[in-house]
């Protein structure tokens, strides 16, 4: 089957010669707002419930154990869903998969507000993760086609800034409707949202035409999910000893499902994920940097759960304060980074990005300590969101650039796919590298007291048992009244500054290797195109 190796971009593009009038006007913001408003709600909905899940905990009373599966069901479901929803888009209309999504999602919330028991909320987690999959995996291309090609970068960076408004303030409203109403009501914070974007998208948006000889690849669908789902539960059990079957297995199977998702994909003419679109070097910065920044900011968010809980005694509706400030100001960077991309290139957008999100790195590197200031947390939290938020908007543009024509939502939903797998990643990994280096600190700190090996570690078990089952002030509590005397805090933040010292690497490497191996400037043909 031949393919054309002409992309949406470049066919929107020729469209804008004709029609060099495109403006962004108030009837583009009103077309896309429907999308823009449904896009974040995948990534709010988790984070509200990342931030309020002690409230759950009391109200359930829920063992330790359980929840770390229940704080990242939907986001699993996610990530290894979202590329069969994107495949689907393309085939069922991206409009229809949106709407439905979006009354799903409220369904699940209701539900979920009304859960009797632990089983019953999972069981809603797994579905929610299924609506967001939709939200996530369509909003982005229904946006991209809706709009002239010359304002596509400009508009991802308005869903963009709309997603910062949102990030920011919903979990405030979240810590204020659960201290008022109760732990159920924190399901219902998003119904809104999801209700005007529904109702937005039915009004103003058409639906694309679609591929009707479009199939979805059911197997490359599946092995991406299982290469995901054994990664994360790999990484997790991790402490449990590199020789474990529970480590080991795991990873074993990932690598498998890997090797034959790449076999497979490279033979089927549809793919779910088309590794040839992994040949354009914009393509592969934009992927590995959506990687990065979702690691990093999951990673960050759960250091601050577990920093403000345990050693800051800060309460959620006060962690929840943090992603307020600066929210205009991100909103506003978001749009210029789009105005950006389409003006210039994705290179000194992603690269700027990238260093955002090292320096929001370093601060909590160099300030980490029992008596940091909240204001030291709000700085280390907006410079995350800045550089994540800039970062995704020319990574998402990046991507869609190279959609072929009738494969948008299948290329639009690669970004939130490996961003769901980063963000699915990132508390895996910090937890897991926060236990090993707070246990090294506390056993020397101990070994130095004259504190026994046996008490000491059993204070260590307390506490990173406590950590697992994130967040809550019980184990730091246990590990106090355990080894009264010992400089528990200073040990903690030692080991948190060391976790954030690793995270923080990897966007400070990319952002050099971005700068130099991404072109400098637009071909001459791509500049006349842009031009009109």
């Amino acid at each position: 089957m031949t393919r054309t190796r002409l992309s949406v971009g470049d066919a929107m593009a020729t469209a804008a010669v004709a029609t060099p009038v495109a403006r962004f006007d108030l009837r583009t913001f009103v077309k896309i707002l429907g999308p823009a408003l449904a896009y974040p709600i995948a990534g709010v909905d988790p984070l509200l419930l990342n931030l309020n899940l002690s409230a759950v905990t009391d109200g359930l009373h829920l063992p330790s154990g359980s929840l770390g599966l229940l704080a990242g069901a939907s986001t699993l479901v996610v990530a290894a869903s979202v590329l069969a929803v994107g495949n689907l888009g393309d085939r069922w209309g991206l409009k229809r998969i949106l709407v439905y999504g979006l009354v799903a999602n409220m369904m699940v919330a209701c539900a979920s507000a009304l859960a009797p028991n632990y089983t019953a909320l999972l069981v809603l987690r797994f579905a929610d993760g299924a609506t967001l999959a939709a939200l996530l995996g369509v909003s982005l291309a229904l946006v991209s086609v809706s709009v002239p090609a010359r304002l596509r970068s400009t508009s991802i960076g308005v869903v963009m800034a709309v997603y910062t408004v949102m990030y920011g303030l919903t979990p405030l409203i979240g810590g204020w409707v659960v201290g008022a109403l109760g732990w159920r009501s924190l399901f219902l914070v998003t119904i809104p949202f999801a209700l005007a974007a529904l109702i937005l998208t039915a009004r103003f948006v058409r639906e694309p035409p679609v591929s009707r000889g479009h199939r979805l690849d059911l197997l490359g669908v599946g092995l991406f999910g299982v290469a995901l789902l054994g990664l994360v539960s790999g990484i997790g059990a991790a402490p449990e000893g590199l020789g474990a079957p529970g480590f080991w297995a795991p990873l074993a199977v990932s690598v498998l499902a890997t090797i034959g998702l790449v076999i497979h994909e490279r033979r089927v003419p549809q793919p779910a994920l088309d590794l040839r679109l992994f040949r354009h070097r914009g393509f592969q910065i934009a992927v590995i940097a959506t990687v990065v920044v979702n690691v990093f900011s999951s990673g960050l968010a759960t250091v601050i759960g577990q920093l403000g809980n345990y050693v800051l005694d800060l309460s959620p509706e006060k962690i929840g304060l943090l992603y307020l400030p600066g929210t205009l100001v991100v909103a506003f960077a978001s749009v210029v980074a789009g105005r950006e991309v389409a003006t210039r290139t994705a290179r000194p957008v992603l690269t700027l990005g990238l260093l955002i999100v090292g320096a929001s790195g370093a601060v909590m590197v160099a300030t980490a300590s029992p008596w940091m200031g909240i204001a030291v947390l709000v700085l280390a939290t907006w410079l995350s969101n800045l550089g994540g938020f800039v970062t995704g908007t020319a990574a998402a543009d990046t991507i869609l650039g190279q959609a072929p024509t009738g494969r948008h939502g299948s290329v639009a939903a690669v970004q939130p796919a490996f961003a769901m797998a980063g963000y699915a990643l990132g508390p895996t990994i910090v937890i897991l590298l926060l236990n090993f280096f707070f246990k090294h600190m506390w056993l020397m700190d101990a070994a130095s007291k004259g504190v026994t090996e046996q008490a000491a570690q059993k204070a260590v078990a307390s506490v990173t048992g406590a950590v697992v089952s994130s967040p809550g002030t019980y184990g730091y509590t246990s590990l106090v009244s355990l080894a009264d005397g010992l400089s528990i805090g200073i040990d903690y933040t030692d080991g948190v500054r060391l976790v954030m010292l690793l995270i923080t690497l990897p966007p400070l490497v990319l952002s050099v290797v971005t700068y130099f191996y991404l072109p400098h400037s637009r071909s001459r043909r791509h500049r006349r195109v842009r031009s009109g």
